[in-house]
């Protein structure tokens, strides 16, 4: 099954199913001699797992996870860095019905389709339980970015938050927003008054059998210029590969998105201007990128995710056979994927910028 592996320098290959014994990944192109702690990984698997407030899946899982190889007395050898977390808090029971029938707007009929065979407990691979390996490979990310700042030695700084939950809108300034003020209430949204408001509107959505999407916004600070690769591994295209690899991501935009395509060309483009020695531009409508590359300025991102499939609801379905029926989800499910998506858009922001960086150091030295 290809399509399991992502990155070039810095390359991680993810593993497990929903409802298998273990989920996790294995890292090849970890730099040697970086101190890298559970508790680190731990961290950010933390603000992941499911059952951590009244609006997410109440699936427990405690994501505990495990370094299997590749370290050594608190450093990475690098050699392969395997991360695995075991799955305990399965009821595959819920899924019974599923067994047979494909939920609409779900995996279970591309899956089956394109294999022939398809995990039907929890979705197998196409479940957002996946996604375990990628936060574990971002917080080593992080770690290689430590050592990877811009002008002036700023350490990069990946922070992304709930932007917008329905047509409820939050307005954040991506400048100055930190992880301590999305981490303060579980809508992981920044600004507290629209945060109150998208809570209310989960639980709504949730009490009614029903689900939400919304978008995800993130930013990276202090990345130096110069990362991204012509002509088709361009920073903003690596960028796109990945968010839009996660489960329920349907858009991705960067910069000024498509709200730039009302503006003229005198009204869009980035003047610069000398900074004491630095290129900088005075605005940002660019997100970071140019040509693919990155120009020192914040990498501003946002990513579109469609309501949660799996909803407590009868809806139309064919089963395996081609006959019509019905269905109704089971079971423990999101009703609205957007609080826990946060620190997922981090870890592949960061795997992206780490990948680059290592190929940019590889390339100049």
């Amino acid at each position: 099954m290809p399509g399991n592996s992502f990155g070039s320098a810095f390359r991680v290959t993810t593993f497990g199913e929903s409802h298998g014994p273990a989920v996790g990944v294995v890292i090849d192109g970890c730099p040697p001699r970086l101190a890298v702690t559970v508790e680190e990984i731990q961290r950010e698997l933390d603000r992941r797992r499911p059952g951590q407030s009244a609006i997410t899946t109440q699936r427990r899982e405690a994501d505990e996870v495990e370094i299997l190889s590749g370290m050594h007395e608190g450093l990475t050898l690098g050699t392969p860095l395997a991360l695995m977390v075991r799955n305990q808090d399965v009821r595959s029971g819920d899924y019974e019905e599923m067994r047979t029938k494909f939920r609409p707007s779900h995996a279970d009929y591309t899956y089956k389709a394109k294999y022939g065979i398809r995990a039907w407990q929890g979705g197998g691979r196409a479940s957002a339980r996946e996604t375990v390996g990628r936060v574990a490979a971002g917080a080593i990310a992080r770690k290689v970015l430590a050592g990877a700042g811009g002008a002036g030695n700023r350490p990069i700084d990946v922070v992304a938050w709930v932007e917008r939950v329905a047509d409820l809108e939050a307005a954040v300034d991506a400048a100055t927003v930190t992880r301590d003020a999305v981490d303060a209430n579980i809508a992981r949204c920044p600004e507290a008054s629209t945060a109150e408001k998208m809570i209310a509107r989960i639980d709504e959505a949730r009490k009614a059998g029903d689900s939400l999407g919304g978008v995800v916004a993130a930013v990276a600070r202090g990345v130096p210029s110069g990362l991204g690769e012509p002509v088709f591994d361009k920073l903003e295209a690596d960028l796109a590969k990945a968010m839009l690899s996660l489960p329920a991501a349907k858009g991705f935009e960067i910069g000024s998105g498509f709200a730039g395509t009302l503006l003229t060309g005198s009204q869009h483009n980035d003047p610069f201007y000398d900074a004491s020695g630095r290129v900088r531009t005075r605005t940002n409508r660019s997100g970071g990128v140019q040509g693919g590359i990155s120009n020192g300025e914040d990498i501003v991102i946002r990513v579109a995710f469609k309501p949660t499939a799996t909803i407590l609801r009868e809806q139309e379905t064919v089963d395996e056979d081609g006959h019509d029926t019905t269905i109704k989800g089971r079971g423990r499910h999101d009703p609205c994927v957007l609080p826990r998506a946060v620190p997922i858009v981090e870890a592949m922001l960061a795997l992206v910028l780490a990948d680059h960086f290592l190929r940019q150091r590889g390339q100049c030295g």
